[in-house]
């Protein structure tokens, strides 16, 4: 059986964190395709696929950090739960809060999970791998296009 390449956005203006993410990506030697975008106005182009982003995949999977230049992660999050055509998108908020008050607003916005990323690299690695693994080898996620 062959496994499938899976789409993976992640929206992440820190650069030590992004080159992480890709390392632990790396690391866990799943079939994945990375997006990237480094504020939420870029997000949204990929998502909407406009401005430079017309060919771009529509992501299996959403790392999101909550604290991006322009428009912000809550934002993002909920402008894509409104769109009948994103919202099935598991959306895993990856921040560097710990706040009470955030992840209750996310959850309220939908979000499918809310993880506080680690101090110590090695650490934050780690937790990317079981995001990834986890959400790319256990759960089911949605088709690509709704069934006909």
């Amino acid at each position: 059986m062959t496994q499938q390449t899976i789409s993976i956005l992640l929206i992440e203006d820190n650069e030590g964190d992004i080159v992480l993410t890709q390392e632990a990506m790396r690391d866990a030697k799943l079939a994945n395709n990375l997006l990237l975008a480094r504020d939420g106005d870029e997000a949204l182009d990929i998502l909407y696929k406009r401005n430079g982003y017309e060919g771009a995949a529509t992501p299996d999977l959403i790392l999101l950090d909550l604290n991006l230049p322009v428009t912000d992660g809550y934002e993002v999050l909920e402008i894509m739960k409104q769109d009948e055509d994103l919202l099935r998108i598991p959306v895993v908020v990856l921040t560097s809060s710990e706040s009470d008050a955030d992840r209750i607003k996310t959850y309220q916005l939908h979000a499918n999970c809310f993880v506080s990323k680690p101090l110590k690299a090695s650490s934050f690695i780690e937790v990317v791998k079981t995001i990834e693994n986890f959400w790319l080898s256990i759960v089911s996620l949605p088709p690509k296009a709704a069934a006909e």
